[in-house]
């Protein structure tokens, strides 16, 4: 019996699309397999980790029966990436076994009943559900998720707030040592809600949304949350836990205000960086009216120094940061100018656009 029919190119896409989450090595062996569903003409892919489902639909040729099983992910992967994308593939049911067709050859797969599969229970009482442009929400998280903890014991930190109130989105990461804020503006008013999504599921998204114009719907519950997009439906558990009041940390009033060229501030810091002892990673950074000077030495008495002109005429300050804190700020904003904002050697600095106000990043100084 045929289970479906379609072309290579088609099924690879919608598997590479949900397959993202599946652990390689896992307590539940089934949580290695894509649960496929067929109806019609439609085959519906689900795979999950208990905490994150995502599902996904492909087209096929021909729409007769209904059929569900489990197989395993990376395997049907890796096999449908071997052939040719306009090769027509078939997935037949012969004697218990699961046999995989496509041009002259042939796999025979091992798979686990569908009713065994584990889906995540979805939240009874969803908010109300609200749209941005796919690109607006990939920009955001572009701009703070490299600021999110790893493996923090504060595993509320392990993740980013989202923060929707009336026309605004604002995203916050913070590790503790840097914090990173950006929002945009949405074109319809929402209650308020704020929620933190697990660094996972930050990392998935951005990896699945896209440049195009296309909307993501969103959805929150007190413990998941929900978003629609190309096709794609995306429940995932939410970090309980309380946020740190990032308002609280982000300084007012800095009266020392350097604006300068990003691509050269971050050409020196990425120069002076080779010189960092590798655990440390310190910059010392000498503002001065006209120059900015940064230099770097490590345990074998190396050392770095590197000079910017800068238009500046605040106190003169001497400062040290984590230099890496520093690139991956500048890394990730895309404008050309930026503008640091300083109190004294020892209060945290604010790096944010000149041009615009919705992205905020504080970095705690380092002693050197």
């Amino acid at each position: 019996m045929i289970v479906f029919k379609s072309s290579q190119d088609k099924v690879l896409a919608a598997l590479q699309s949900v397959s993202g989450i599946v652990e390689r090595r896992h307590t539940l062996p089934i949580l290695a397999n894509v649960l496929l569903r067929k109806t019609g003409s439609q085959l519906q892919l689900t795979t999950s980790d208990l905490e994150i489902q995502i599902r996904t639909t492909a087209e096929l040729d021909g729409d007769s029966g209904s059929f569900a099983t489990t197989l395993g992910a990376r395997k049907l992967i890796d096999i449908l990436r071997t052939m040719p994308g306009d090769q027509t593939v078939s997935l037949e049911q012969t004697g218990g076994k699961l046999i995989l067709k496509g041009g002259k050859s042939r796999f025979t797969l091992q798979s686990l009943p569908a009713e065994d599969f584990p889906l995540v229970q979805e939240s009874a009482s969803f908010g109300p559900a609200f749209s941005v442009p796919q690109k607006t929400l990939k920009g955001l998280l572009g701009q703070v998720s490299f600021a999110m903890a790893v493996h923090d014991i504060r595993y509320y930190l392990n993740g980013i707030l989202f923060v929707a109130e009336g026309k605004q989105l604002s995203l916050v990461a913070t590790d503790g040592h840097r914090l990173a804020f950006a929002s945009a503006t949405l074109d319809v008013e929402v209650p308020k809600q704020e929620v933190i999504l697990p660094r996972k599921t930050v990392l998935e998204l951005q990896r699945l949304l896209s440049d195009k114009d296309g909307a993501i719907e969103m959805q929150f519950a007190a413990n998941q949350a929900k978003f629609s997009f190309d096709g794609m439906e995306f429940v995932t558990k939410l970090v309980e836990g309380k946020f740190p009041d990032y308002n609280r940390v982000i300084p007012k009033n800095h009266k020392n205000i350097v604006t300068l060229g990003r691509a050269p501030l971050l050409a020196s810091l990425q120069r002076t960086a080779i010189m960092t002892s590798e655990k440390f990673k310190g910059v010392r950074l000498n503002v001065e009216p006209g120059t900015l000077r940064v230099a770097s030495s490590n345990a074998e008495q190396e050392e770095a120094v590197d000079e910017l002109d800068i238009d500046y005429g605040g106190d003169t300050i001497e400062i040290g940061f984590n230099v890496t804190y520093l690139i991956d700020a500048l890394q990730n904003m895309g404008q050309e100018m930026v503008r640091v904002e300083l109190a004294d050697g020892n209060s945290s600095a604010l790096v944010t656009n000149p041009d615009d106000n919705a992205f905020k990043y504080v970095v705690m100084p380092m002693r050197i």
